[in-house]
């Protein structure tokens, strides 16, 4: 029994010193472990804590760059920048969130319903994530939250930067607007999403889209300490941001604002351009909108004000409009058929009232005929019943061929605007394709004075007035001034022996005198008596023009209504047809084609062309300061040249 109690004695002595090794062990493992881990924490990751420890008390502020701006041809702002005063917020930094807007509520008087706004943003978002509590802070709301900002931790007042449209309305369809990037500019632009920051607004629509990345900028960033409390103490660095190119186009303001003139209380168009460079002086959409109002973010009404508005303020008609062009399609008809050789500009048809055409009647606009034509009259005087004979013998598809050579049926403005359409100008196999049936001969006809399927936009209509105004040679329209030499322009395109280089600008026609003949009948047209648009001629050559009025239906006219024959006034506003005018200027030596589109206002004799005769006034008187600038930056590029080679030769 001894025996057994000291056997157990020592097994249990032997199992505790066993445990007490054990736990020896175990805490010299934890105890090397905590030495190995401190030296490891203290010495190898020494660098990266020191690190961490600067980033929890060095903050990093990323401002908002400073856009690029735009210029008009003469060097005016048309686009700049303004400081716009911000507050922001973000909830994670601030202890008691909804304290902190109370306080400031009352501080700034804000409503109840931008304390709700605040609230319902702050459900949407994550904590780390900036809200914007004001976009638009006066100067005293932005001082007053600076003098109290001691008090209102998590609080953040911004200078941001802001765009400013000085003239309004008359850029908006052109530049477009800014306002905040929305998620999907984020996802769609690497670079918008690499320079944003809250409150950052970007390009829309119009050119301020297009050319986003050249005008966007790069941020500044300011890199500051703080103390325990989170309170800037010491500014440490700034890494100054570049602003965004700044862009020169070539509208002129001066035209571009008397456009908006001339158009108010319309829904149209003008559009101008210079029949050598391809440069657009003016473009103008009627009605309009203020882009300044988009700055801030548009409110909910006026949103669907100008969405609702039936003269569609938004739509950037010379680009996205499109229209039966009516009798401005009868010259490019004209020159067709005589390059094609199946008329002569002697050939000859009787207008009647109307032709009867496989049971089915064609009306000409004159209710009594115009008697005997021949072709310069016909063009003179608009005789349709001459061009259902001209479209029946050309037919539509080499109708077709010769506009899309002039410009209709194309985008004009080559990746300018991403809302630019093509408009139809319809073949036997675009029909075929586009609806499924055959072509019909008297849609050939209808064609042929600008109705049926044609649609046209207002820009197309001035490339190719301009195309035929400098005697059948292509253009390209731009936004960008191009400070090209017109004389050598000319040489190019009269293809002189002297100037050997290869032709940027080819012809367009078979024979040039074909396009002389049409010429000379516009000018009939608009400086002849019986001729459409005579009234609105100028007898000074210096201003004197050379167009064709056009009137394109809108509503089928039946053989009732035209026997009633009644006024403008009497008819229903959207019935009304649309007043068309094309021309070119001055006539002895043309450099300016224009095209004026008024929605629903009737004939383009009464209407569209007197607006032309007061706007080829203003661009003639502004034609030389124009050609100053052009031969200036002419100039300046050949000196850039001349150097650059001087630099290169030295440099061998």
């Amino acid at each position: 029994m001894l025996g057994d109690g000291i056997g157990s004695n020592v097994r249990k002595s032997k199992l505790i010193n066993r445990r007490m090794f054990l736990a020896s062990a175990a805490k010299a493992v934890v105890f090397f472990g905590i030495v190995g881990r401190l030296f490891y924490l203290q010495v190898e990751q020494n660098k990266k804590y020191l690190t961490l420890s600067d980033k929890n008390r060095i903050r990093e502020n990323k401002l908002p760059p400073i856009r690029g701006e735009f210029k008009d041809y003469f060097g005016k702002t048309i686009a700049g920048n303004l400081d716009v005063y911000e507050l922001h917020v973000i909830p994670e930094q601030v202890e008691d969130f909804r304290v902190l807007i109370t306080r400031v509520k009352q501080i700034l008087n804000l409503s109840d319903k931008d304390v709700t706004k605040i609230f319902k943003t702050k459900k949407k978002q994550k904590p780390w994530e900036t809200i914007i509590i004001s976009d638009n802070l006066s100067w005293n709301e932005f001082s007053k939250i600076n003098y109290y900002l001691y008090d209102l931790p998590g609080l953040k007042p911004i200078i941001s930067v802001g765009r400013n449209y000085p003239y309004n309305e008359s850029y908006s369809h052109v530049l477009g607007y800014v306002a905040y990037a929305s998620k999907e500019d984020l996802s769609s632009s690497e670079i918008i999403n690499k320079r944003h920051v809250p409150g950052l607004r970007v390009g829309k629509n119009g050119l301020e889209k297009t050319f986003e990345n050249e005008l966007i900028g790069t941020n500044t960033i300011q890199r500051f300490e703080v103390n325990a409390y989170g309170k800037r103490i010491n500014q440490l660095e700034i890494q100054n941001g570049n602003q965004g190119n700044s862009l020169r186009i070539t509208i002129d303001t001066e035209i571009q604002n008397y456009t908006n003139e001339l158009l108010a209380g319309e829904a149209g168009s003008i559009s101008v351009m210079d029949i050598y460079t391809g440069e657009i002086v003016a473009m103008n959409s009627s009605p309009s909108f203020n882009p300044n109002d988009f700055l801030y973010g548009i409110g909910t009404k006026e949103w669907k004000d100008l969405n609702s508005n039936p003269f569609k303020p938004l739509v950037n008609k010379t680009i996205s409009g499109l229209y039966s062009p009516g009798s401005t399609i009868k010259p490019i008809v004209a020159l067709s058929a005589l390059e094609h050789d199946v008329i002569k500009p002697s050939m000859q048809v009787f207008c009647s009232d109307s032709i009867d055409f496989y049971e089915q009647k064609f009306h000409c606009w004159k209710k009594k005929g115009h008697g005997y034509m021949k072709l310069k009259n016909a063009i003179k005087q608009s005789c349709d019943i001459y061009f259902y004979e001209v479209a029946r013998l050309l037919g539509v598809d080499r109708l077709n061929e010769t506009a899309r050579r002039f410009g209709l049926g194309n985008i004009v403005l080559n990746n300018f605007f991403e809302n630019e359409k093509k408009g139809v100008f319809p073949s036997t196999k675009w029909k075929k394709e586009a609806i499924g049936q055959n072509w019909y001969l008297g849609e050939t006809l209808i064609t042929g004075i600008g109705q049926g399927y044609i649609q046209s936009t207002p820009l197309q209509l001035t490339l190719m007035t301009a195309q035929l105004a400098n005697g059948g040679n292509k253009i390209y329209p731009t936004l960008i001034p191009t400070n090209k030499n017109i004389d050598e322009i000319k040489k190019e395109m009269e293809g002189n022996e002297d100037y050997d280089l290869p032709s940027n600008h080819p012809p367009l026609v078979r024979n040039k005198e074909n396009v002389k003949f049409v010429l000379d009948a516009m000018f009939k047209s608009t400086n002849e008596v019986y001729g459409t648009s005579y009234s609105s001629r100028i007898e000074d050559p210096k201003y004197q023009f050379a167009g064709k009025t056009g009137t394109a239906q809108v509503k089928r006219i039946t053989e009732e209504e035209r026997e009633l024959d009644r006024k403008l006034e009497q008819i229903p506003y959207k019935e009304r047809d649309h007043a068309w005018f094309i021309a070119f200027g001055p006539y002895k030596n043309p450099r300016y084609a224009l095209t004026v589109l008024v929605e629903h206002g009737g004939s383009g004799s009464s209407t569209a062309a007197p607006i032309a005769k007061k706007l080829f006034k203003k661009i003639i008187d502004r034609h030389e300061e124009r050609e100053t600038i052009r031969n200036k930056n002419i100039y300046l590029s050949w000196k850039i040249i001349v150097h650059l080679e001087r630099y290169l030769f030295f440099k061998k």
